[in-house]
């Protein structure tokens, strides 16, 4: 998933002609500045009062309809689809299996250990986790290339930098998801855009994620379609891997390295 943080990557989070953009033909500095009226301020505010409450929220269950685009050499694109049930219990807990016509795989963090088994396959990997789940985030992305789903979801807001990127925000309006009502806001910023569907009331939830790739001549997609559950039902269990008998451990790429490195 193009990482919200990228276009946000989210995410990433998850459409491009700029509405309102102007060129300022004037001093150099003023020509490289933000142009403030591409941007609807009501849309970056709902952003950011969305980042807001998803960081107080203590845990929660997502349910995620993914539509993702493959460009394939020839430029033909294929769509695929899998489903995403994604469960986290702040600050040390996480579980995420994702289900798909060629995968099947469990992410397991206990606050100790961060597991990733291949069902299809039956092979897993455990590896010592850092202590918080935006610790882990970053650690199993940078040292061994995993990008789990929603990472952006989790982290987007931290940062300024996150707002400062976008160059285009507009409120296109409400609009329906499965069945909820939400406002509808576009945003551009470079490499992609992105669209995001809010959820209205006191209860601001992304409902759904439209990202496209602009760096890429065919425009891939990539959509996530977010069912809540704001009050789980769960058990230390449900963090936990028990490897079933016939599995068969394996080393998750950059172990070795790091044995590599001990041994010099």
């Amino acid at each position: 998933m193009v990482r919200l943080a990228i276009l946000i990557a989210i995410i990433g989070v998850f459409l491009y002609i700029p509405l309102g953009l102007h060129v300022l033909a004037k001093s150099a500095p003023q020509a490289d500045a933000k142009d403030t009226s591409a941007i609807d301020p009501d849309a970056i505010d709902a952003v950011k009062r969305m980042a807001a409450y998803l960081h107080t929220l203590k845990s929660y269950q997502i349910i995620d309809d993914v539509t993702q685009d493959d460009v394939l050499e020839d430029g033909l694109i294929v769509q695929s689809t899998s489903k995403v049930d994604y469960l986290l219990a702040r600050p040390n807990r996480m579980r995420i299996e994702i289900t798909s016509d060629e995968r099947h795989r469990l992410y397991l963090y206990d606050g100790k250990n961060f597991t990733v088994w291949a069902r299809l396959v039956n092979y897993y990997a455990t590896v010592p986790a850092p202590p918080t789940i935006g610790e882990l985030f970053e650690k199993i992305t940078d040292k061994y290339d995993i990008e789990l789903p929603l990472y952006d979801l989790y982290n987007w807001g931290n940062k300024d930098e996150d707002i400062n990127k976008i160059k285009t925000a507009v409120d296109i309006g409400p609009s329906t998801v499965e069945g909820v009502t939400c406002e509808h806001y576009a945003f551009h910023q470079e490499g992609v855009d992105w669209q995001i569907w809010i959820q209205l009331g006191e209860f601001p939830l992304p409902r759904k994620l439209v990202i496209t790739t602009l760096t890429d001549d065919a425009r891939p997609q990539h959509s996530d379609t977010l069912s809540w559950n704001l009050a789980p039902s769960f058990n230390d269990g449900a963090f936990a891997f028990d490897p079933p008998p016939d599995a068969k451990r394996v080393v998750l790429e950059g172990q070795q390295a790091d044995a590599t490195e001990k041994g010099k």
